[in-house]
């Protein structure tokens, strides 16, 4: 038995996103556990499907006994504002110290973040974690499949786990092998040797979807290579939002020796190269793709259309009006948008009621300069406290605290309904429709606030997936960015032009 000390700061920093992570953000963990400090972790995440939920319980099943430190997440954003990540990191450390001598530490890292005064948010966490416990105690970490996995983080950690699937059906039994690497690397004695190589082009967010080519192939061939070679092998395409120059897409890998680790990690690079022209995707404008949708879909068998660049998975604030525009003045039928987080507009449905009539304003609540928000005539149609339970396998069972919610139905297109949220969070769950009474298969189109991770719920009754470049801040093509500070010769997009500096 080892004493393990355990804890993990999530957050996918968008650094063009309006919004930032203060520690608010992190108390309301949008969607999950706020803010957890020692033994209450555990409680709080059991039988989620979250890293640390599966590594609780595989280090337990191992008969090991775990010290909760501190565990925290926000919602994907702009930085993390110095003050939280202080706060947070901070007391990670403190309660590290505190709990003594160790002989492991596992993390629950997402890869991605970036705080106000810290590119590398995890880098810089690691090193403070490896300054407390030492060069010999082992630190292990399990990764989102959205990391930007840097040198630094490489260098101070034993061992990095990321996800093989987007939708990330698989978080807590990503952490449950993250648990296996540290268990691994206890019985060994010393570290597994370790390889890692990057790649020099950035891809779309919504093509690393694994239920859809490449990355359906790349991950089948990622699980044959591991196997074959006997060592823990990685790939996180990346998260193509993050201005520095270490964002992108990476491959890493554990063996037993340096040869074993490198020829893995090689074999997988080689095949994520060659597939670079496959990482390309369609787009549509919001008025194809409701006309599209229109054309094909039916109850039963609907259309869905992904709002990918407003999704608050990816840092939008699930706030813009465009593609719900474009179904109202297309006179869409049978159609639904959800979830549109605009809290004044659901307070105002409650305080109207259900049944009556009146003028709303709705969306852009992020001050951007020029958004102004969607006004018309809408019916109250359903209301609802926004507490339920994720039935779907990306939330997986997780109680959601989405605040006031309500069902409108415009009165210029009575066959467009739009959901409203109180709390920001991602629409990948069939349960946010019916909350309100909505029976997803039902309707001939849904438009969704979500890149890929609805496709774990919504995919299977979908007759058609259609991505949509309607307004936000989380572009879908890389290239449409701002870029000032990514490596020179860095391709903005697959085949796309190289990165040679600020324009």
């Amino acid at each position: 038995m080892a004493v393990i000390a355990v804890c993990g700061f999530q957050h996918e920093t968008n650094t063009f996103a309006p919004t930032k992570a203060d520690y608010p953000a992190f108390e309301s963990g949008a969607g999950r556990p706020g803010v957890q400090f020692g033994a209450a972790i555990t409680a709080a995440v059991e039988g989620a499907n979250i890293p640390v939920a599966g590594a609780l319980k595989t280090l337990h099943a191992l008969g090991h006994r775990t010290v909760g430190l501190v565990w925290a997440a926000a919602s994907p954003s702009a930085q993390v504002t110095r003050d939280a990540y202080e706060r947070i990191a901070c007391e990670i450390v403190r309660r590290l110290s505190d709990a003594g001598p160790v002989e492991a530490v596992y993390l629950d890292l997402h890869g991605a973040m970036v705080a106000e005064h810290f590119d590398d948010g995890e880098g810089e966490l690691l090193a403070r974690v490896r300054k407390v416990v030492g060069a010999r105690v082992p630190i292990i970490a399990s990764l989102d499949l959205h990391a930007n996995v840097t040198r630094a983080m490489l260098d101070l950690a034993d061992g990095l786990v990321a996800y093989r699937s987007y939708p990330h059906v698989d978080m807590a039994e990503t952490g449950g092998r993250a648990a296996q690497l540290l268990q691994a690397t206890l019985k060994r004695g010393r570290p597994m040797a370790k390889a890692w190589k990057t790649l020099d082009f950035l891809t779309a967010i919504p093509s690393q979807c694994s239920l859809i080519e490449p990355c359906k192939r790349l991950y089948l061939s990622l699980a044959r290579i591991e196997q074959q070679q006997e060592m823990t092998l990685s790939f996180t395409p990346g998260f193509p939002m993050a201005d520095f120059a270490e964002c992108g897409m990476a491959v890493f890998g554990y063996g037993a020796d340096q040869a074993t680790a490198r020829a893995g990690v090689a074999q997988l690079t080689g095949e994520v190269a060659d597939a670079e022209r496959d990482f390309m995707l369609e787009l549509l404008e919001p008025d194809d793709a409701v006309r599209r949708a229109m054309q094909r879909g039916k109850p039963g068998a609907p259309v869905v259309l992904a709002d990918t660049q407003d999704n608050p998975g990816a840092g939008g604030n699930g706030d813009t009006t465009d593609l719900l525009a474009a179904m109202i003045r297309l006179r869409a039928v049978d159609a639904v948008l959800g979830m549109l987080i605009d809290p004044h507009s659901a307070a105002a449905a409650h305080t109207l009621g259900r049944g009556n009539r009146a003028r709303f304003a709705l969306g852009e609540t992020s001050g951007v300069a020029g958004r102004v928000p969607l006004a018309g005539e809408f019916t109250v149609e359903a209301l609802g406290d926004g507490s339920f339970i994720g039935s779907g396998p990306f939330y997986g069972g997780l109680p959601l605290r989405l605040g006031p919610m309500a069902l409108l139905r415009s009165c210029e297109a009575p066959g467009v309904r739009v959901v409203l949220a109180t709390k920001k969070c991602q629409t990948a769950d069939q349960e946010m429709f019916r909350h309100l009474g909505v029976e997803p298969k039902a309707q001939r189109l849904i438009a969704l606030k979500s890149s890929v991770h609805f496709r774990a719920d919504f995919q299977p009754i979908a007759s058609e997936v259609l991505v949509v470049r309607a307004p936000g801040p989380a572009l879908a093509d890389p290239a449409d960015f701002h870029w000032t500070r990514l490596r020179h010769g860095m391709r903005l997009g697959p085949l796309g032009p190289a990165f040679s500096g600020a324009k």
